[in-house]
């Protein structure tokens, strides 16, 4: 049984880990946004699942609906935010030698 993380902005669930890459399932509650973070030793891809995802990615801000996708690079700043009424859905896939939450510079 998988479980799931509850924090401030939502919930995640890994749905598979293995050497080199993980994979989540992040739910972000309406009006609710991630801290602005990076992280040196992996990337992200994010595909949004249900929702429409208010991202920053570097010097780019942008909004991402349903099937809709980006990449994260290392050491790229980023934040994710849902500025709808209903939540937001989406899969993130992390890539890299290290994925542990050690990896994260809050900024």
């Amino acid at each position: 049984m998988r479980e799931t993380d509850e924090r401030p902005w939502g919930s995640y669930e890994v749905l598979e880990e293995s050497p080199g890459y993980k994979v989540k399932r992040l739910e972000v509650k309406p009006g609710a946004r991630l801290s602005l973070q990076r992280h040196s030793r992996r990337s992200e891809h994010w595909v949004v699942v249900e929702g429409i995802a208010d991202v920053v990615c570097g010097d780019r801000t942008l909004q991402l609906e349903q099937g809709q996708h980006i990449h994260i690079p290392a050491e790229t700043n980023h934040r994710l935010g849902n500025s709808a009424n209903h939540p937001l859905t989406l899969i993130e896939v992390q890539l890299g030698d290290y994925l542990g939450e050690v990896d994260i510079v809050r900024l």
